[in-house]
């Protein structure tokens, strides 16, 4: 097989992996950068040992938690408080002010922190703005969002907890001031937490949060493709209002939107939108028309009427299904809650699994059609892996203008933690708010397409993009040895500990050694010597240096040693102590001395032998 084949090949395979991680979970990466995606998945492919794309796709089927490692690995999380100090003291003391300046002194301060991640970002601007107004302005007038679409990112960033590493960047006074201790780690105030608000949101697919004054995403634009840069800053430049200012990464630029963002600090990335509305910003999807110019009409209307209703009823997750039995709706919180995806919606609900589990709804359907009137039932359990959650389900029919049943409307309320409720009813309401603010804005987007190629610099332009992609890249794996490189020194003080603690128990055995004041000297089982303490140096006169490593028969010192021989390798034989022996030597001084030999066997590394010597007495000659 050629190697372009297999390049070929493989794209495929990724592909169609991607298409099943959305179809399968929700997650649309499609819009990401091949390059940089196509390097994480095989990274984490490399951690569990498989190297083909159709083999990875089964372990995703066949292991549930596979996702989650999947998506920690892809989704890179390298943030801090105040990251990148330089540009974070100039919005600060230039853009900061200026966002206050336009605004009367009880006016809404409106700001969206874009990929959060585990919330650092959200929580520097809440210490920004409490410096600037004071925390009880800050408290009355100022609404942060953090969102990002990794619900693990999100967890942490909820909790507010952070090791005191993460902090770094703060003075010991900010820190005292916004931070409490919390056992190793570092608590945000309560009182300013709450007005940081988090929520998951894919900024390529869900509608954007509106009427903002700053909007800061930092190194997220670059691990999407061109095609999917445009979008989200189309995105953008609806979510700000005039004026507003979007904070972007040092890897990131608007080289072609000049018409619709000025340049406020091309070094630190701060842009702002102008005034007036230069071009079609964020662009729904558009409907395909029927060519019967009356049944299009009348069909629009249709779905006008089922929409309205099915918004004016849903306070949480929900779905809907036609009177011919097809999926007509699913909102945001039903695909998350349930797995399901836009592509669910026109497929028979009968073929889904939500018809039949947690509980058979087809028949719910049938009965509350038939009888017009609303079904409920409270505490349906849903068992997901080892976790059981409870849904109050209410399955409700929706009649039309001519009193026909029109559609069915099935709800789903967690009960499983009653906070839980309570968070996901105030998500479902922005979220409403924000879909009106896109259908009262739909007609203007649509009216003001206009589209100039400026062909004298289109040349320019894609050498721009060039260098941009480029930069990119650059800063991506950057990124990544920088998560290395922090995992290399977490690696380095566990050695560093333990080489510590290796010391010290060598000094200490030493100094046993060398306060007994017999001579104890420590053969292998090759009877080579490897310790030789002080004492045997004192009595024999043979310094430590001498002697170690040396097979210890052929030492030349006052003490026979053949005549320990048999002694010796019976003890090595046995592995017991044996009895001990008297042998005619001369110490250090020349003086004749009768010494007693206790063998014993060593326990310790690859086994061997401990010679305890003491001078027991005086002899008439050595032996």
């Amino acid at each position: 097989m050629s190697e372009a084949r297999r390049d070929v090949e493989t794209d495929e395979e990724l592909e169609e992996l991607l298409g099943f991680l959305r179809d399968a979970r929700g997650f649309d990466f499609t819009g990401y950068k091949r390059s940089s995606l196509g390097r994480r998945i095989r990274k984490r492919m490399s951690d569990v040992g498989i190297e083909e794309y159709a083999d990875y796709r089964d372990q995703l089927e066949t292991n549930a938690d596979e996702f989650s490692a999947l998506f920690n690995t892809i989704l890179i999380n390298v943030t801090s408080i105040f990251r990148d100090t330089d540009a974070w003291t100039y919005l600060q003391r230039e853009v900061i002010p200026e966002v206050l300046s336009e605004h009367g002194p009880e006016d809404e301060i409106r700001v969206w922190s874009a990929g959060c991640s585990s919330g650092e970002e959200a929580y520097s601007l809440a210490i920004m703005f409490a410096e600037a107004l004071g925390v009880e302005e800050t408290l009355n007038r100022v609404k942060i969002y953090g969102t990002d679409v990794d619900d693990e990112a999100l967890r942490d960033a909820r909790s507010g907890l952070y090791p005191a590493k993460a902090l770094e960047p703060l003075s010991d006074a900010l820190r005292e001031k916004y931070f409490e201790q919390n056992g190793a780690r570092y608590l945000f105030r309560s009182d300013l937490r709450r007005r940081v608000i988090f929520g998951r949101h894919d900024i390529t697919r869900d509608a954007p949060i509106s009427r903002l004054d700053l909007l800061v995403c930092r190194n997220a634009l670059m691990y999407f493709n061109v095609e999917a840069q445009t979008q989200i800053i189309d995105r953008f430049h609806f979510a700000l209002r005039e004026g507003g200012f979007l904070f972007l990464g040092k890897a990131e630029m608007l080289l072609n939107d000049a018409d619709r963002f000025d340049v406020v600090s091309m070094r630190q990335r701060i842009f702002r939108r102008r005034a007036g509305d230069s071009s079609a910003p964020y662009q729904p999807t558009p409907v395909k028309l029927r060519s019967n110019l009356g049944g299009e009409m009348q069909h629009m209307a249709r779905n006008r009427q089922l929409r309205d209703l099915i918004l004016d009823a849903s306070p949480g997750a929900a779905l809907a299904v036609d009177a011919e039995g097809s999926v007509v709706l699913i909102n945001q919180h039903a695909r998350v809650q349930f797995g399901l995806t836009t592509n669910d919606i026109g497929r028979p609900f009968r073929d889904l699994e939500i018809s039949y589990r947690p509980v058979e709804l087809r028949s719910l359907i049938d009965q509350a059609t038939h009888e017009r009137r609303t079904l409920r039932v409270n505490g349906a359990e849903r068992r997901v892996g080892e976790d059981a959650q409870f849904f109050d389900i209410v399955v409700q029919p929706l009649i039309g203008a001519g009193g026909m049943p029109a559609a069915t409307h099935i709800t789903f309320t967690d009960v499983t933690v009653a906070t839980q409720l309570k968070a996901e009813v105030k998500r479902v309401r922005e979220d409403l708010e924000t879909a009106y603010e896109e259908l009262q804005s739909t007609n203007e987007e649509l009216e003001t397409t206009n589209e100039e190629l400026q062909s004298s610099i289109e040349e320019l332009e894609t050498t721009n993009e060039e260098l941009q992609s480029t930069n990119e890249e650059l800063e991506t794996t950057n990124e990544e040895l920088q998560s290395g490189n922090e995992e290399l020194e977490t690696m380095n003080e566990e050695m560093r500990i333990r080489s510590d603690e290796l010391d010290e128990t060598r000094a200490f055995l030493e100094g046993v050694l060398t306060s007994i004041a017999a001579a104890i000297v420590v053969l292998d089982k090759d009877l080579r010597v490897k310790s030789w303490n002080r004492g045997a140096s004192d009595l024999w006169g043979l310094r430590q240096d001498e002697a170690v490593d040396e097979p210890f028969f052929d030492l030349d010192f006052g003490l026979p040693t053949r005549s320990l021989r048999e002694a010796v390798e019976d003890c090595v034989k046995t592995r017991s102590r044996g009895n001990p022996v008297m042998i005619a030597a001369v110490n250090r001084l020349g003086r004749s001395i009768n010494c007693t030999v206790n063998c014993s066997p060593f326990d310790g590394h690859r086994g061997g032998v401990v010679l305890l010597m003491e001078e027991g007495g005086r002899s008439n000659g050595a032996s």
